[in-house]
């Protein structure tokens, strides 16, 4: 019979897997904590606008928009996670219950796990558009509801798995470096998991990239090449380029490191870059704001009417630009042009 340690102290975990446990403020935890801090007070703000513009403009009432609201939604819970952690960190740590150990890991697993879900969500309904041409998927209203739903719920599962069985108290030889009260197979699990999802990701952007650049090589022959078209090539390129890069940039780090400590890596020093890739990963929280909505023209105009709403409160938003939108892309594909939103 397993003997388990549920009445033992965090510091007790933390000393078995030989991770240090300080007892006061170092000036290296008090940086981590300060830029920890700020990068979760613009994360959050960043992504609050986003959600915000969303729904109060109508031309956003679309699947792909509730998407990046989902997206800005999750980066904002990330936000929130990390935050929590920051002022949970550094001598505070040795002072948490289990409990509470367990609920601040779970807040960053979950957070991110949904963040990461939702942009292989939003990759996959791109590459729809783009290979059917049009501007926006014909998903449902209903359809779009279920995925995000789906989507929350398998970041829950992942974020909660380790406080209800997926932990080494009852077997300290399985416990983590980084994640001390984790066991190691978890995080072998979750950074394999990741992993797979980026795979993904890269080879269905990769196609995007692909298409698109054999597409403006096709149609620059052509005579009747459309000069919109062209440039809406060009931008969904460097879209495509700019998501790609932050990405694997981001967070390739983190799963790389996770996953080293998973599989015991004795001669890897995990410990010495854990805090800087975790930040790294929550800084695309942030990045995830700019790509996705900073480059679509009609957000920034929205953003500047929330951040102005004084000096426009005498003024309405129409429904008009929604119209005309609609005709322009009806009038584009009769030409025969295609057009798709090459922000997103």
């Amino acid at each position: 019979m397993k003997h388990c340690f549920y009445n033992e102290t965090v510091g007790f975990f933390y000393n078995n897997s030989r991770k240090e446990l300080t007892t006061y403020w170092r000036t290296k935890d008090v940086l981590v904590v300060a830029l920890g801090l700020t990068v979760s007070v613009i994360v959050l703000l960043t992504n609050l606008l986003v959600i915000t513009a969303i729904i109060i403009n109508r031309r956003f009432h679309y699947p792909i928009y509730y998407l990046l609201g989902n997206l800005a939604a999750a980066d904002l819970f990330a936000g929130i996670a990390y935050m929590f952690l920051m002022f949970h960190t550094g001598p505070r740590t040795a002072e948490l219950s289990l409990k509470t150990w367990f609920i601040r890991q779970s807040l960053l697993d979950t957070s991110l796990t949904a963040s990461v879900v939702n942009l292989l969500a939003i990759a996959v309904e791109r590459h729809q558009t783009v290979f059917t041409m049009q501007l926006h998927s014909k998903m449902s209203n209903q359809r779009v509801m279920i995925l995000i739903f789906c989507i929350w719920v398998t970041a829950l599962l992942l974020g909660l798995i380790p406080s209800y069985g997926w932990h080494c108290l009852c077997a300290l030889e399985k416990c983590s470096s980084m994640a001390p009260l984790y066991s190691r197979s978890y995080l072998t699990f979750w950074a394999i998991s990741n992993l797979v999802i980026f795979l993904i990701m890269v080879v269905v952007y990769t196609h995007i990239f692909i298409y698109v650049k054999r597409k403006m090589t096709r149609m620059s022959k052509h005579t009747s090449f459309h000069p919109r078209y062209k440039e809406t090539m060009i931008s969904l390129v460097k879209t495509v380029t700019i998501i790609l890069s932050a990405f694997v940039i981001c967070w390739t780090p983190g799963q790389v490191v996770l996953l080293l400590d998973g599989l015991g890596c004795k001669s890897c020093n995990v410990l010495a870059v854990e805090k800087y890739v975790l930040l790294l990963a929550e800084i695309n929280s942030l990045i995830n704001a700019i790509v996705y909505s900073y480059r679509d023209s009609e957000m920034r105009s929205t953003f500047r009417r929330i951040l102005c709403f004084v000096c426009y409160r005498n003024s309405k938003y129409t429904p008009t630009v929604v119209k005309l939108n609609t005709t322009d892309r009806r009038t584009l594909s009769h030409n025969g042009h295609f057009t798709v939103d090459s922000s997103i």
